[in-house]
């Protein structure tokens, strides 16, 4: 459970895992803010803690004009979205600080958003997205030369290294390997990361669970396949499906999964997906489901090498004693995701 203590712990830090799972109304000044929110923090005794905005709302507290919590989190904003349209619609032209200012757009500004929403520079998501390009003209078949200088490359020395830097693999090499997509999703509890092969979703996990990136690695090994951002039908329907999970209003999910993995881990990741909507099973249950109850801690780290959240539902899964016990993307949020459904299950 969620203290006040934990939550004003976290309202200091602006720690992003707790996005979603609480609001900070100051009595002060009446207003109420998300817990990363960069405005001076309040004192202890001036703050009370709400699980969502309506219950803020309807004790008279007023939406912070900083971190506006109204909106959906890591939403972009008007000006952003039509810089990404632009490098998207030509990547081959790399946008300057003139450009962004004939777009009205300050470059510090768009810096800092890249940073913060995504962790790299405006620059370097250029650069990757120009790589990108020329990836995918090479698995259309296309020649190196041409996809390098299609992609504003200036020379082949250059577009070799780069690329070799985000793909571990050479140009011409790539043409043997897979192509997985990846796409950000933004939700209520913070923003997600889907991963989808041709035959399915392969992971979905929270952006600041610390092992997305061994998970990544992982994906790319056991599918032999290259991750690159982009579109997916797959990642189209989860998107759209996910919404309506958090809205309330989904219940199963009909997305394709892919879930490459041991036999072993293959049967409890199937067993996991039949404990039903608003419901908890343990990991003795499921051991017992799975006829080898002794076996539950195999049943348990199986269950934590899970790559898919939500959709594959360990947070439906609680200790002998009804505890949370562990959750990738931290225990607030498998609280969040049980009350949610236990709300929901009847309409």
């Amino acid at each position: 459970m969620l203290t006040d203590d934990m939550m004003y712990e976290a309202i200091l830090a602006k720690d992003t895992a707790y996005e979603g799972s609480f609001v900070t109304a100051v009595k002060t000044t009446g207003i109420f803010c998300r817990p990363t929110c960069t405005a001076r923090k309040p004192k202890r005794e001036n703050v009370e803690f709400f699980k969502t905005i309506k219950e803020a709302l309807a004790r008279g507290y007023r939406p912070c004009k900083v971190c506006r919590p109204m909106e959906q989190v890591g939403e972009v904003p008007g000006n952003i979205a039509a810089v990404l349209q632009a490098v998207q619609t030509n990547p081959s032209h790399k946008l300057k600080d003139g450009d962004l200012l004939h777009m009205g757009v300050e470059p510090s500004f768009i810096r800092r958003w890249f940073l913060r929403h995504h962790g790299i520079t405006f620059q370097a998501y250029q650069r990757m997205y120009r790589i990108n390009t020329a990836f995918h003209k090479l698995q259309e078949g296309g020649q190196v030369t041409g996809a390098a200088f299609d992609a504003g490359f200036e020379s082949l020395s250059g577009f070799n290294h780069s690329f070799k830097s985000i793909f571990g693999v050479s140009p011409k090499n790539s043409r043997n390997a897979g192509v997985v997509q990846l796409g950000r999703l933004e939700t209520p509890l913070g923003p997600m990361i889907a991963c989808a092969a041709k035959e399915g979703i392969c992971l979905l996990e929270f952006a600041d669970r610390k092992m997305l990136e061994t998970e990544l690695k992982d994906i790319s090994r056991l599918l032999n396949a290259v991750i690159v951002p982009g579109n997916s039908p797959h990642i189209d329907l989860l998107r759209a499906e996910l919404k309506e999970y958090f809205e309330g209003s989904r219940k199963v999910f009909t997305v394709s999964l892919h879930m490459p993995g041991t036999a072993f881990q293959q049967k409890v990741w199937k067993a996991l997906c039949e404990v039903p909507y608003a419901h908890t099973s343990s990991y003795k249950r499921q051991a017992e489901v799975l006829g080898i109850t002794s076996s539950i801690r195999a049943v348990a780290h199986a269950n934590g090498m899970n790559r898919i959240s939500i959709l594959v539902p360990c947070h439906r899964v609680l200790g002998s004693d009804g505890s949370l016990t562990g959750y990738g993307g931290g225990l607030h949020r498998k609280q969040w995701l049980l009350e949610h459904e236990r709300s929901h299950s009847a309409v």
